[in-house]
């Protein structure tokens, strides 16, 4: 970047009241809950337990860069554990899933490219902070000035925060001349047998995906980013998720969805990088230059039917998922980790394995693979209806939507015995811009 060029991004990140970013170091080290995760992060990625997309919540992920922020003052090293936000990939893609999801998707209320770059580097700036446990801003001790960081993650550890940031379809329409860098698959999801769609956890022109281990940093975050778009961009909706923490289970084991199956007991390898090339990375060779390290992320906002869920036999749900509850291993096994054995049939000929599970739609033949990092969630009370919201933030990442995540969804919706337990009421994706380096600007080879 040259010089003139960096004064005009430091004048748009003082604009919004944030300071340039600095130079940041970090010292990695792998705790031993990731390296738990490592070992267990493998094989062919299943969606719900173990299966596939229409509920799906991800395994333990591996792969992130985690490092202790704060172990000279005595903390916990897990909850101290940094993960940068620069790097040649976003962070919060490879990275384990941590305990806590805040997702964010917004509108642009401008129609000057100029308005969003700037945009875009004040949140640069911004997420290179609250990942780093660090105040936003230079504002924060003066009386007579609003404070430029809202406080209520002060004094509190970085918590593995991360900042996944994403583009939606809507972006490239005629507002802000980018229509001639749209990928050519990229575009909102078809309509899909079942769906039962509700345009307030629809859409969106950009996103912000926050996870932590501790849902006030999360929040914080969210918050923050929300209120340095003022004049620029507006929240279009939220959503929070959680999944079971590291205090509650130490083992460290697979985490269960609000249907109490083990969900997320497969992934593909993201220590292997061939097969994140395959799976997950877009690369030169795909025709989008400016999404080079860069992925596609769906978003599926999954209610499950829990009342109907919870008047079914045991064999009905271990029938629906394929896997056996307790173990969450394919039916007929012991191990959860086995691999899911379609062929297997009991003394009559019949598949132990129902074909029209939820395990055995979403593998297919086990030639389409995602990368899956969903949580469930609980939105309190239907006013209407008297029954949970509750159910599932299916989130996966994938290099091709329509070769990936639509075949996969489009099979499962039409047949999957889980579709009587639950309905998809929202429905998003977004491209996820690459890594951003130091003195650079998340989306800059998009905007610039």
């Amino acid at each position: 970047m040259n010089k003139k060029d960096k004064n005009s991004r430091n004048k748009a990140d003082t604009d919004h009241g944030i300071p340039a970013p600095e130079t940041q170091l970090f010292n990695t080290k792998f705790s031993r809950r990731d390296m738990l995760r490592l070992t267990g992060a493998s094989g062919l990625g299943l969606l719900l337990g173990g299966g596939g997309v229409g509920g799906i919540m991800a395994a333990r992920q591996a792969a992130g860069r985690a490092v202790p922020a704060a172990a000279a003052l005595g903390q916990n090293e897990e909850q101290a554990e940094t993960i940068p936000f620069y790097g040649k990939h976003q962070a919060g893609i490879l990275t384990p899933a941590q305990n806590f999801l805040c997702f964010a998707s917004f509108d642009l209320t401008t129609t000057s490219i100029s308005d969003v770059q700037k945009l875009m580097q004040a949140w640069t700036t911004a997420a290179a902070a609250l990942t780093s446990g660090t105040m936003i801003g230079t504002a924060n001790d003066k009386p007579n000035l609003p404070p430029t960081d809202t406080g209520e993650a002060d004094g509190l550890t970085p918590s593995k925060c991360t900042l996944t940031f994403g583009a939606g379809p809507a972006l490239f329409d005629s507002r802000f001349g980018l229509s001639g860098k749209r990928p050519a698959s990229f575009t909102d999801l078809p309509a899909f047998t079942g769906d039962s769609l509700e345009p307030q956890w629809c859409g969106g022109d950009l996103c912000v995906q926050a996870c932590a281990d501790d849902m006030q940093v999360a929040f914080h975050a969210i918050r923050n980013l929300a209120r340095i778009a003022r004049g620029t961009a507006v929240l279009r909706w939220t959503q929070e998720g959680f999944q079971r923490s590291g205090s509650a289970d130490p083992s460290g084991g697979t985490p269960r969805n609000l249907l109490g199956f083990k969900d997320g007991t497969g992934n593909p390898d993201v220590t292997d990088e061939t097969q994140m090339r395959n799976i997950v990375w877009n690369g030169s060779a795909d025709g989008t230059a400016w999404m080079n390290g860069g992925t596609y992320l769906a978003l599926r906002r999954v209610r499950f039917r829990i009342e109907v869920w919870d008047r079914s036999s045991l064999s009905d749900q271990e029938a629906t998922f394929g896997r056996h509850r307790q173990s969450g291993a394919p039916i007929g096994a012991g191990d959860e980790f086995a691999e899911l054995n379609l062929a297997a049939a009991d003394a009559t000929g019949k598949p132990l394995i129902p074909p029209d599970s939820h395990s055995a739609l979403a593998h297919g033949d086990g030639s389409v693979q995602m990368l899956r990092r969903s949580y469930s969630y609980s939105s309190g009370m239907d006013l209407k209806t008297g029954q949970l919201d509750a159910g599932l933030v299916f989130i996966s990442f994938q290099k091709d939507l329509m070769k990936q995540f639509v075949s996969i969804q489009q099979r499962l919706s039409k047949n999957d015995r889980l579709n009587e337990y639950m309905v998809h009421t929202g429905s998003a994706v977004f491209a996820c811009f690459p890594g951003v380096r130091e003195g650079g600007y998340i989306g800059e080879l998009l905007l610039g």
